[in-house]
């Protein structure tokens, strides 16, 4: 069984990345393909503290979400987290995997610092394997698909949200990004916003959405904002408490965000809060 290697990080929805591997899968033809996803981290730009498992989450997100694209194809994928150099990441991944040939995504050169390091290069020569370089423009072409990130917390797994979010997957392939901001920085408030994030996931994968998601930085804007700089969003829905309740409506929190973009930003207002 021929096995590829595709390293991306934002580009790796991209059709052109998408195209590439089911062409090299079709390729294989009876002898069959695994294909494996390698995803460095990126560090948020936001925060006073900036959360390892946070960063963790972020690219395992961008893997969960190629997967169940992938999986549409036809195409069943494993994923690594790699390294936050990217050449680290895809010489350790060669390593752990051995592919017989590797395909790197970037975006164009005047936006990659991944091009801007010869990556590609630097991979071929190291590791003497076919490399195959794809441009995927996601500013200019977008993805093949809307993506929705999804902010909230002790209001995620609501029924006003879960309706909202519904309306919103009617127009057509649509992938969702959940972010559950921590209430304080302790442990305890982790497992509280992983317990939240679990209860959502498991209810919109089970309406099949497609849908990952992370805990994120304790300040919602922050945990917004670098939810905005790690992935390639289309809209922000933001679900809070009624107005009299809510500590980020009193923030101010959907003004703020939407200052901060050009990105549609829609507020979804609970009645009541959802116990994790």
């Amino acid at each position: 069984m021929k096995t590829i290697l595709a390293v991306a990080n934002e580009t790796i929805g991209g059709a052109k990345l998408r195209e590439t591997i089911k062409a090299k899968v079709a390729e294989a033809g009876d002898a069959g393909a695994r294909v494996v996803l390698c995803v460095p981290r990126k560090r948020p730009q936001r925060g006073l503290v900036i959360y390892d498992e946070a960063v963790f989450d972020a690219a395992r997100i961008r893997i969960d979400l190629a997967r169940q694209v992938l999986r549409q194809d036809g195409i069943d994928a494993i994923g690594e987290v790699g390294d936050p150099d990217p050449y680290t990441a895809t010489m350790d991944a060669i390593g752990e995997y051995a592919p017989d040939e590797v395909v790197i995504s970037t975006f164009p050169a005047s936006q990659s610092g991944w091009l801007r390091r010869d990556l590609p290069e630097r991979v071929a020569d190291a590791s003497g394997l076919p490399v195959e370089h794809v441009v995927v423009d996601v500013e200019g072409e977008g993805l093949p698909f809307k993506v929705t990130l999804v902010v909230a917390n002790r209001t995620a797994s609501g029924d006003a949200l879960m309706a909202k979010l519904r309306e919103e997957r009617a127009d057509g392939e649509h992938l969702f990004v959940v972010v559950i901001p921590q209430e304080g920085g302790g442990g305890e408030a982790a497992l509280a916003a992983r317990a939240r994030l679990a209860q959502v996931l498991d209810r919109m994968k089970a309406e099949g959405f497609v849908v990952a998601g992370m805990i994120a930085d304790p300040d919602p804007f922050a945990a917004t904002m670098n939810a905005l700089d790690l992935f390639h969003v289309d809209d922000v829905v933001i679900s809070t408490l009624s107005a009299t309740r809510s500590g980020w409506m009193r923030a101010d929190l959907i003004e703020r965000v939407k200052r901060a973009t050009t990105i549609p930003v829609s507020h979804v207002e609970a009645p009541a809060p959802v116990s994790a």
